[in-house]
């Protein structure tokens, strides 16, 4: 099978990322992997989608010789008539409007496209968290409002958590003093500047023991670790400084998934790394939802060839579509 992978930038790529883990399973068996950067997909003059594709038909013996591949710019490029493909899956990072556009269009013409787009403009937004009743968050808010978020704090009284409603990797995320207007006020600031809404949260106590990444496919928890925050850090995102340990999926996290899973069902994804801190779900990242590399590393398992397994045996694939259709960038 001929598998697309849209990437922010081959340059960025690291040999830990779930992404290659994903390329490297699906190389594995038997499959082609092709990355696209944001700006090498086309529309010709024949009104066919296409792209400037690095090509990868063999397995890596590494991740680091396959993120050297691509941080060097080394691997084959190809041309690629993306209606020829048997999958595509957006690992893009941040959030990229012509990317989910290209991928729609994708989609409309046949093609598998993991995460659904359509889901993903309205998922990655963490407003969709917090408007789920059904689900275990901490209080929230989601404003535009300085007015607004200093009521919350009156009300909760308790440290707070402030980060922009789209972003990841523990970028521009602030933690707030309890009581503290003052800190309030510069860190809401700092958010809005970002052109975001504001996600005002109440700090879990249950932090201090650290943050599970859970790993979850089709309504199935298939593992995940423990992120650790680094010293003097508030924040636990590898990004940040981080530690990656094991863990264990309790009981606990499995009924509060139970209760998630419908509502990711519903919108059409298939794959996302869910960040719990005790019994909350902080986060759901579906837009290059990470944790099956470590996860692999730390427990010995194969999360990112089960997840490859999946998505091949999934009956989304159409034997009577046009055959791949590929051929060197001249």
């Amino acid at each position: 099978m001929l598998i697309g992978i849209s990437i922010t930038r081959a340059t960025s790529v690291e040999a830990t990322w779930t992404t290659l883990s994903l390329a490297r399973a699906a190389l594995a068996r038997g499959h082609r992997v092709r990355f696209v950067e944001p700006w090498d997909f086309e529309v010709d003059d024949r009104g066919s989608l296409v792209a400037r594709m690095h090509a990868f038909d063999s397995p890596k013996t590494t991740p680091e010789e396959m993120a050297r591949d691509l941080n060097e710019r080394e691997a084959e490029r190809r041309y690629v008539r993306l209606d020829t493909l048997d999958v595509f899956l957006i690992r893009a990072s941040p959030f990229d409007a012509n990317v989910l556009a290209f991928a729609s269009m994708v989609k409309d013409q046949g093609v598998p496209v993991v995460n659904d787009p359509a889901g993903l403009l309205v998922v990655t937004h963490k407003g969709w968290l917090a408007s789920l009743r059904d689900v275990s968050t901490p209080p929230t808010l989601v404003t535009r409002s300085m007015t607004a978020a200093k009521l919350f704090q009156e009300k909760h009284r308790r440290p707070l958590v402030l980060k922009p409603a789209r972003g990841s990797g523990g970028r521009d995320v602030h933690l707030v003093k309890r009581r503290d207007v003052e800190e309030l006020e510069v860190a809401f600031a700092a958010v809005r500047a970002t052109g975001d809404h504001v996600v005002v949260q109440t700090y879990v106590e249950e932090a201090e023991e650290g943050e599970k990444r859970l790993v979850w496919m089709d309504g199935e928890v298939l593992g995940g670790y423990l992120r650790r925050r680094a010293p003097g850090e508030f924040r636990h995102n590898l990004a940040q400084g981080g530690i990656a340990e094991t863990t264990k999926i309790s009981g606990v996290d499995q009924s509060v998934l139970a209760l998630l899973t419908p509502h990711l069902l519903r919108a059409g994804v298939r794959i996302a790394g869910i960040d719990m801190i005790g019994p909350f779900v902080i986060e759901v990242n579906a837009l290059n939802p990470g944790g099956a590399y470590h996860a692999d590393r730390l427990h010995g398992t194969d999360i990112s060839g089960t997840i490859v397994e999946k998505l091949t045996r999934s009956g989304a694939f159409d034997a009577t579509r046009t055959p791949p259709w590929d051929h060197l960038d001249p």
